[in-house]
């Protein structure tokens, strides 16, 4: 299936299957490398018969990883949502993306090895957003603040303290 929008990830040093072989490692559904592309002629990044992109499907959303060299380096500018559920599905995927080679962040943000931008959000979190006492809200949102990983259980006390 053709995706009209995709995201595309820049990669250096030509780390784009590595990269798209963790992201599917990292056990969430209808996860999968579609298909890798060779580059049919020399370019500024890659040279010809070489790796040039990898297509894959991260939670059923299809990426492309390109192989483009040092010139765009990643920030934080752009970043990838993961929700999760519960605390121990945050731990996991926060864990697996910190200890191979990432850093962590404030406010559930963190980095892959190869500098991609990555938020592990509990649900929990978003639902306070939508909760109908601001108080309840805020204090939620003011604990999440201090955190790296994300505790739902501190940042539900906080709320319920809260009202």
């Amino acid at each position: 299936m053709t995706h009209k929008i995709r995201p595309c990830i820049w990669y250096d040093l030509r780390q784009a299957r590595a990269a798209a072989e963790f992201y599917v490692s990292l056990g969430l559904p209808d996860s999968r490398i579609d298909h890798v592309a060779l580059s049919p002629t020399d370019n500024p990044s890659t040279p010809a018969g070489e790796e040039l992109m990898v297509e894959f499907t991260l939670a059923g959303q299809a990426f492309l990883g390109l192989n483009g060299g040092p010139r765009f380096p990643q920030t934080e500018a752009v970043s990838f949502l993961i929700t999760t559920e519960d605390q121990a599905e945050t731990d996991r995927l926060w864990d697996a993306i910190v200890g191979n080679g990432g850093s962590e962040s404030m406010c559930g943000w963190c980095r892959d090895r190869w500098g991609v931008s990555w938020q592990i959000t509990p649900r929990v979190l978003m639902d306070l957003h939508h909760d109908t006492n601001p108080a309840r809200t805020k204090a939620g949102f003011e604990a999440m603040m201090t955190m790296k990983k994300l505790d739902i259980a501190a940042i539900l006390a906080a709320a319920d303290a809260a009202g």
